[in-house]
């Protein structure tokens, strides 16, 4: 099979021939339709995940179909499928025991770990997989395994709420806003200064004020979800906010947060990161999506090309996701 292969870290994903993997015990072979490019993909090829298994095949938002079974399995052959950044927990960690596998004590994440997406075919734990929504065309599903499911979850501990600000407008943003305007809330969007384009995308999807993250809104926030990995931002959102507000750092990795003082934090504000994901997420998640529905806006590459879609992700190419087809 072909793949696209991150050899050395901060270097391109080299274009490979490799013999297509057999599944174990447990596990899915699964013909890859399309994967999901995501900003954890660069954090793990550009070294800021500092433990990623080599050589890897990153990618973790994976939509295919199964054609191979391991021992102890019950999927049916044919089946579309979804493989999300969780690939595996332990189960006997006090977080699995009392249902936070999301910070299992030894996890197994997709394309970090394990080999994801960027390929012909992918091996997965049947147990980790996601049953596709029938509404959903496979590139249109791709982001919904993680931009959609980290974005709901962050979206979550936002509680009630009303005033929502967005810093950063990617794939997890121009979902989460179709979930929060289904919740009635207003939702105030932030983004790079002078990124008009992104200001007016946001707006086409409810946003009732887009703006720069040197902004503030016009209106008290009563959460902030800041999903731009940059930790400048975090005094930025507290500054923005009403008394008792939460401030949800989604990302799986940032830039170091630079003092500031108490008083922003002052008033019963709460700040709090996302960690991962569980199973229970997915699940609730795929079923909400297609209610709403979330409708996802897609930039495609083909698999050739990933090198080049990851350029266009670091530099803000594009709106919405992208996703790799095979």
């Amino acid at each position: 099979m072909h793949a696209m292969v991150l050899t050395k870290l901060k270097s391109p994903l080299e274009w490979m021939d490799l013999p297509k993997p057999i599944p174990g015990k447990g596990q899915l072979l699964i013909k890859v339709h399309c994967c999901g490019l995501c900003r954890t993909d660069l954090h793990v090829i550009d070294g800021e995940l500092t433990h990623p298994v080599l050589p890897i095949i990153p990618g973790h938002q994976i939509v295919g179909t199964v054609v191979e079974k391991g021992i102890e399995t019950h999927t049916l052959l044919g089946r579309r499928v979804g493989v999300p950044w969780l690939g595996g927990t332990c189960g006997h960690c006090h977080y699995c025991l009392d249902g936070r596998e999301n910070l299992c004590d030894a996890p197994l994440y997709t394309g970090y770990h394990t080999n994801g997406g960027f390929a012909e075919f992918c091996v997965a734990n049947e147990a980790y997989c996601f049953s596709i929504p029938d509404h959903y065309p496979d590139i249109q599903a791709a982001p919904l395994l993680c931009a959609g499911l980290i974005g709901s979850r962050a979206l979550r501990f936002t509680e009630q709420g009303r005033n929502l600000g967005l810093y950063g407008f990617g794939a997890a943003a121009h979902i989460v806003i179709q979930i929060a305007r289904h919740q009635g809330r207003s939702v105030f969007v932030f983004t790079r200064p002078g990124d008009i384009e992104t200001q007016n995308f946001a707006k086409s999807l409810g946003a009732i004020w887009a703006g720069s993250v040197d902004d503030l809104p016009p209106n008290k926030l009563d959460a902030a979800i800041i999903f731009a990995p940059s930790g400048d931002l975090i005094p930025k959102a507290l500054k923005a906010t009403s008394k008792g507000a939460i401030v949800v750092c989604a990302g799986i990795h940032m830039s170091d947060i630079p003092a500031f003082p108490y008083s922003l934090l002052w008033e019963e504000r709460t700040l709090r990161s996302v960690a991962n994901l569980t199973r229970r997420d997915g699940e609730e998640f795929l079923e909400l999506a297609p209610r709403i529905p979330v409708e996802t806006s897609v930039t495609t590459y083909s698999l050739r090309k990933v090198n080049a879609a990851l350029d266009d992700l670091r530099h803000g190419r594009f709106h919405g996701a992208a996703v790799i087809t095979a």
